[in-house]
């Protein structure tokens, strides 16, 4: 039996869809899907828009890092920059681009695509680019949208790298992209 085979004999069929709840920044869909065996039900997802997640690297080495409170949690949260792209933006590098600069006040010299990842697909259908910037230098003030709390500031990679490895940094988007990045330049 064959991957694509066995992928079949899994697939759901959608029936129908529509979104349940309309809010800044997603939606919650729901799904009326049959599954495999015949059994009607309905599925309920976060629908997002795709992000950028930039580990944002200044000439010296240091990654500008940002301070954002977090109603979720109810605590400030210390992450990379990050957001969601959106119709006017020109590829998911521009996005990356717009996004540290409105977070940041941060302009990069140079934007490369590092990986992409699904962060929770039982419960999202979000998929996160991830971008390297390099060369970031301040050039201005934050442009923050109406909804965002963020403080901008300047660490040391290996002080952001060990304060990911301690469980210090638990947000997941930024343990993905410097874990993942660490892997990749051990492995060039």
């Amino acid at each position: 039996m064959t991957d694509d085979t066995r992928e079949d004999e899994l697939r759901w069929r959608t029936a129908d869809s529509e979104i349940d709840y309309a809010c800044p920044g997603f939606d919650v869909r729901r799904d009326d899907v049959v599954l495999p065996d015949g059994t009607e039900t309905d599925f309920h997802y976060v629908d997002e828009p795709p992000a950028v997640v930039v580990l944002p690297f200044t000439p010296d080495g240091d990654v500008v890092v940002i301070e954002e409170w977090r109603q979720a949690v109810g605590r400030v949260n210390r992450g990379l920059p990050a957001g969601s792209a959106e119709r006017a933006d020109d590829g998911l590098a521009a996005v990356a681009r717009r996004e540290l600069t409105e977070e940041t006040g941060y302009e990069a010299e140079t934007v490369e695509r590092l990986f992409a990842t699904e962060p929770a697909n039982g419960l999202l259908n979000s998929v996160h680019h991830y971008f390297v910037a390099r060369g970031c230098e301040p050039t201005g003030a934050q442009n923050l949208d109406f909804n965002e709390s963020i403080r901008a500031e300047t660490v040391d990679y290996d002080d952001l790298l060990e304060a990911v490895l301690d469980g210090d940094v638990r947000d997941g988007r930024t343990v993905a992209g410097v874990t993942r990045y660490e892997l990749a330049e051990r492995w060039r």
